[in-house]
């Protein structure tokens, strides 16, 4: 039997979304609802990806079904494509698995031309409004299927209201778009070297097929990455019979949500706008008015909208995005989907839907993204200062939070200065999708143009990104890259700071401060917190990060880097001595001195902990990373320590390695130099003992010994720190609960590990260095080339970023097993940074881990994905 590649909205429904994209699977489910759908047919993912795998064609068989449906669409309609006398006009949109707002294209009034437009303004009686449906359709399929620059339209169209001394685009007469019809026409020709295209079949392929095409363009590709989505699902088209908002003033168009994005509050939101076209709302154009205006304007169509918005979020038991047209007094459903929404409205959300009875708290759970955890616990404004700015103009507060940083006018720019360091907010006339990697540099966004539902606002709350739209009172010129507001003038070294909950924006630096945790949120937190099985605990090395990492949930430290602590000023000296000794004696001497700050820094953590677990890691990196390479600093080290200049700067060069990352680091300096072992082992011992006695909490110290590839190595070190630890509880009198185990992050390891659990008592996973030495390549030099194996599709991911589950998780899988057939009650964590990637935790979930280890900011995020893990591997 033929494969099917086309479906008619009647033919499918909900549970097809991963072939008919969450658009598809959504008209189509609406269509069974009875709500009212304008009829049309899905190209499915599957069609989408024979083209990829076709040479990026669309093959016979596929082109078959389109023109089949075509023909049941016309049957259906009433209509016939290229009519002279009855014309079927669609509309062409892209529809992935899941929602990627503004990333692909779309395509309106799509089966007009020369002849359609005149039967279109005699049928409707209706000239000004059949120009105007072709104008639009010649300068979206120009731009979106042509790549002709949008710009050359824009700049016709403006030139034309100057001209006519008008405002806005609805005041041009019928006759002034035709006049345009043929501009545009003429710019088609002059940049494409052929006539505009008049057969509607022609119009449908090319678009179809550039609808394709985008699900590879540039900023797809980036906004895959960020959100998780693999290039394999490949994105549906939907091709939709038109009905026209565009009409006249009992016609118009709206975004409507079925609870506010924002902040989540139980009442309808949107934005509509009579005599006007689906992109009018969206791009910004005009600015709409609030939906609740409609109730006043027509309380008929108020009344059905209503009831059809609460019967969708009754079926979906979720918050809907709903994109609607009414057409001379007939309202018709466009679209819904789950709509995205901010952290706080994602949190309230899910709350009260689980009070409304709707859902259950499993299923509230997956309701949230854990990225976008993230936002919430990033800055606010610092009250105190926020008393004295003055604000110099007000827009949109489009998703909240809020940033400060000096001018970037343009993405590029944005992107440039962000990698360089510098905190900056963008500022456009309006956003585009071509803008993504900027927005994503920025730490905030602020437009001119747009409204609640334009592009700026949707990606911005998507990414967690604070975003203020629509503000007028604010001149940009992107040419002089400079912003006009009260009078004055600003440039891209001027501090701008933006308010995402208010709106405000203030042309000056405001300090931001970091959020409390509290509310919603607590409650959301206290149910993943009951359903999850993975424990989370965090990196941190210092008490401050502890303390932080405590009060967002953390239950422990996965990782404290001893090292970390030996860089402060006050000790690196007695390092450096410790490295330059020339014998046991004088390294002894120099120890000596780090033991006591070495303590104190364990004692402090620990208090901070409160009595929870904290595996601290030997001493890793290679010596050479804690002393001077430049002549100058080398001379100035040897004055202060006495030193020959020859003699150090010798010293110095013979710590020198080829390849440092697989030299004289982890294990190897402890064999090389027990005594090293020996102070750290004394230190932590000391401080636990110090820290139960004088604060009463039971410390059972975890001691980590890092890059063992081999046994030996491990039982060699093990049995210098149990000697040590030994002496220490024999000296204060106390006997301590201890274990000893050992970082997997060589693959040698991870393949003994049924060897090396004869002497670990635990295992953590170290997934960065595990990742470098199973890929073969280092962290610091693999973003030379990682963009080009995006590009060439050879990686989709960065696997420093999510765990490549397929070779490195196979060893984590391999060293699990293996570790526990030797020690059955084997403790196994991960402390890589994927421990705060969620597919990541879900995998370590999956594995049988006992915990995950992450950033103190990453703590909440792991929290909650340990738990959707747990929900849907229940299922």
């Amino acid at each position: 039997m033929e494969r099917k590649y086309v479906y008619l909205f009647s033919e499918g429904n909900a549970s097809m979304r991963n072939l008919l994209g969450g658009k598809g699977a959504n008209l189509a489910e609406m269509t069974n609802l009875g709500i009212p759908v304008p009829t049309g047919f899905t190209v499915t993912t599957e069609a989408c990806n024979k083209y990829y795998e076709d040479g990026k064609k669309i093959s016979s068989d596929v082109m078959e079904q389109i023109t089949t449906s075509v023909k049941e669409l016309e049957k259906l309609s009433g209509k016939e494509f290229g009519s002279t006398t009855n014309p079927l006009l669609v509309s062409v949109r892209s529809g992935a698995r899941v929602s990627m707002p503004g990333m692909m294209d779309t395509i309106l009034n799509l089966g007009l031309n020369d002849e359609a437009v005149e039967a279109m303004a005699k049928l409707t009686n209706n000239p000004r409004f059949a120009y105007d449906s072709y104008r639009r359709f010649i300068q979206m399929f120009s731009d979106v299927v042509m790549g002709i620059e949008k710009r050359l339209f824009e700049n016709r169209i403006d030139a034309m209201k100057e001209n006519k001394g008008v405002e806005f685009d609805t005041e041009l007469t019928a006759e002034d778009l035709k006049v345009l019809v043929g501009e545009f026409k003429k710019i088609y020709k002059n940049e494409k070297g052929e006539e505009f295209p008049q057969d509607p079949k022609v119009q449908l392929v090319e678009s179809i097929t550039a609808v394709f095409r985008s699900w590879d363009n540039p900023r797809a590709i980036v906004y895959r990455r960020l959100n998780d989505i693999p290039g394999e699902w490949g994105t549906a088209v939907n091709v939709q019979q038109m009905v026209f908002g565009n009409k006249g003033e009992t016609s118009g168009t709206g975004v409507i949500f079925s609870r506010n994005p924002a902040t989540g509050e139980k009442k309808i939101y949107g934005e509509y706008l009579m005599n006007a076209q689906g992109e009018d709302v969206v791009a910004g154009i005009r600015t709409p008015q609030p939906i609740s205006q409609l109730e006043e304007q027509d309380p008929v169509i108020y009344k059905q909208l209503t009831d059809i918005i609460n019967t969708l979020e009754t079926h979906y038991k979720d918050m809907q995005d709903m994109e609607i047209t009414i057409e001379e007094g007939k309202l018709y459903f466009l679209q819904t989907r789950n709509g995205k929404r901010t952290a706080q409205a994602a949190l309230k959300i899910a709350v009260d839907l689980v009070d409304e009875k709707m859902l259950s708290k499993e299923e509230a759970i997956l309701k949230v993204e854990p990225k976008q955890l993230d936002s919430l616990l990033h800055p606010a404004f610092d009250q105190e200062e926020l008393k004295k700015a003055v604000p110099a103009a007000k827009g949109l507060p489009a998703s909240p939070g809020a940033a400060c940083g000096k001018i970037a006018f343009t993405a590029e720019e944005s992107k440039e200065r962000a990698e360089k360091g510098e905190q900056v907010v963008l500022v456009r006339l309006e956003t585009s999708p071509e803008d993504i990697e900027g927005m994503i540099a920025a730490e905030g966004i602020l437009t001119v143009r747009g409204g609640m539902t334009s592009h700026a606002a949707v990606v911005a709350r998507g990414m967690g990104t604070c975003c203020v739209a629509g503000c007028g009172d604010l001149k940009v010129d992107e040419v002089k890259r400079t912003l006009t507001v009260g009078g004055k003038t600003y440039g891209e070294n001027d501090y701008i700071s933006i308010d995402g909950s208010t709106g405000n924006v203030y042309v000056e630096k405001v300090k931001t401060v970091s959020p409390e945790i509290s509310g919603h949120f607590a409650t959301f937190m206290g149910w993943a917190d009951e359903i999850r099985k993975l424990k989370v605990r965090t990196n941190a090395d210092t008490p401050r990060d502890t303390k932080q990492a405590v009060e967002f949930g953390a239950e422990g430290i996965g990782l404290c880097r001893t090292e970390h602590m030996f860089f402060a000023e006050d000790r690196i000296m007695a390092v450096r001595e410790m490295i330059v000794s020339k014998n046991e004696e004088e390294r002894r001497k120099a120890l000596d001195k780090i033991l006591p700050m070495q303590r104190q820094d364990f004692i402090e953590i620990y208090e901070a902990l409160e009595g929870k677990p904290a595996t601290i890691r030997f001493l890793d990196p290679p010596l050479h990373e804690f002393v001077p390479h430049s002549d100058e600093d080398i001379e100035a080290l040897a004055k202060e320590m006495g030193l020959e200049f020859a003699d150090l700067k010798a010293t110095v060069e013979g710590l020198h390695e080829f390849n440092p990352m697989m030299g004289h680091r982890g294990c190897r300096l402890a064999v090389s130099y027990p005594e090293i072992a020996e102070m750290q082992t004394r230190a932590v011992i000391e401080a636990a003992i110090e820290v139960r006695n004088s604060k009463g909490y039971n410390v059972i110290p975890e001691i980590m010994i890092p890059l063992v590839g081999e046994i030996k190595e491990l039982k060699y070190v093990k049995d210098v720190v149990v000697k040590t630890a030994e002496e220490v509880m024999k000296e204060k009198g106390a006997n301590l609960e201890y274990h000893v185990g050992t970082m997997i992050e060589i693959p040698r390891a991870a393949l003994t590990a049924d060897e090396i659990a004869k002497e670990a008592e635990f295992f953590s996973f170290g997934t960065n260095d595990l990742t470098q030495m199973t890929f073969g390549f280092s962290r610091d030099d693999a973003a030379k080339f990682l963009g080009a194996y995006y590009e060439k599709k050879i990686y989709e991911q960065d696997p420093f970023a999510k765990l490549d589950q397929t070779g490195v998780g196979e060893l984590v899988k391999l060293a699990t097993e293996k570790g526990r057939a030797t020690r059955p009650n084997i403790h196994l964590g991960i402390c890589g940074e994927h421990g705060g990637d969620p597919s990541s935790v879900e995998f370590c979930h999956n594995v049988g881990l006992d915990y995950v280890s992450c950033s103190p900011f990453r703590v909440p995020l792991a929290r909650l994905a340990a738990a959707q893990a747990q929900v849907k591997n229940k299922r």
